[in-house]
């Protein structure tokens, strides 16, 4: 039996998750009829204190269709340089809204706040206008670090000083809410817009959401329905969504736990091979420099050991924890690395 930490998007719906699925109450999204789809971002724009919310199939989607509606073509948008929508996104700004991005330095994936102001166009005809700045929490490329609320405050300032947006890529908003106490809406009231994951730590088979004013929301219908995104009887998935926001929220504590424990029983069996990164969240990077190998040949390594992580660069390997990985499972994973690389 395989160890699966790729991601906390390999999770499988539960069968009291499934149960709610197929007694779902469902009609045409597209004209704006399926119950458990109203239901779902009637709910989120109150969890998130926005006037409005729409329901998307990907995460990808909903930080698309924000990019989108927030800009225009030959705009420029600011993004820390590890982000997800950098790296992750197969160049959609460029492609889908027409813009280009200007990334900033970071560290630990909080970008550096007088790297973003400096990187503010001047106000001339030759220069791209920067129209909007993309933040991320957590932050998967920096092992699922939460983004300091100050921090945001801080840049939130700067951008309405030049009427700039913001953009928050929530993906795993629900993990940096468990590990600081800080309620989502706190986050969001910093943002124009932001999107939210249901199909990580939370266990729904699909699905992710992006909210904000009730305007940007009639926009962002009409750019999801561009892409492809319009869906006839969504609430199949709605209905899981729900049932991860109201079971499955408080209960990533234990997937943040197993990642600590993970990481030091790494350390403790590895003893400098591999040094295990301690994360705030459900995030683990592991860097293999001490253990002589490239992680690709790594992975195939562990794979063949019975524990599969992913690539996070030449030299390093990522690790997360997730509802479908127990305590008992990370420490014999632990002790199966250990073992693969004696």
């Amino acid at each position: 039996m395989m160890i699966d930490l790729r991601s906390d998007t390999v999770t499988r719906p539960s069968e009291e998750m499934r149960i709610a699925m197929s007694r779902a109450e469902v009609g045409d999204d597209v004209f704006g009829e399926d119950p458990n789809v109203n239901r779902l971002q009637e709910t989120m724009a109150e969890l998130l204190d926005k006037e409005a919310s729409l329901f998307t199939p990907s995460g990808v989607m909903a930080n698309q269709i924000a990019i989108r509606c927030h800009t225009q073509p030959g705009d420029e948008v600011i993004v820390e340089r590890e982000s997800h929508i950098l790296n992750y996104e197969t160049g959609a700004p460029a492609l889908v809204s027409g813009v280009q991005l200007f990334p900033v330095p970071g560290v630990r994936g909080i970008p550096d706040v007088a790297a973003i102001e400096d990187a503010i166009r001047q106000d001339a005809y030759y220069l791209p206008r920067t129209s909007l700045i993309c933040l991320e929490n957590t932050h998967n490329r920096a092992g699922g670090t939460v983004f300091p609320l100050e921090t945001m405050k801080r840049i939130r300032e700067i951008a309405s000083g030049k009427q700039i947006r913001v953009h928050l890529d929530g993906a795993r908003i629900w993990n940096a809410w468990m590990a600081s106490g800080i309620h989502p809406r706190s986050y969001a009231a910093l943002a124009d817009s932001i999107s939210v994951c249901f199909s990580k730590g939370l266990g729904a088979p699909v699905g992710s959401l992006v909210a904000g004013t009730r305007s940007f929301i009639d926009h962002a219908r009409k750019a999801r329905k561009i892409l492809g995104g319009g869906m006839r009887q969504a609430g199949i998935l709605a209905a899981a969504a729900l049932y991860a926001v109201e079971h499955n929220i408080e209960r990533l504590k234990e997937d943040h736990a197993n990642a600590r424990v993970f990481s030091s029983a790494v350390n403790e069996a590895l003893k400098g091979k591999i040094l295990c990164s301690e994360s705030e969240t459900n995030i683990l990077i592991l860097d293999i420099r001490g253990s002589g190998r490239q992680s690709s040949e790594l992975l195939q390594i562990l794979a063949g050991a019975g524990v599969l992580l992913t690539q996070a660069g030449p030299a390093a390997l990522r690790a997360v924890t997730h509802m479908d990985v127990s305590r008992a499972d990370v420490l014999e994973a632990a002790e199966l690395i250990g073992k693969a690389l004696q």
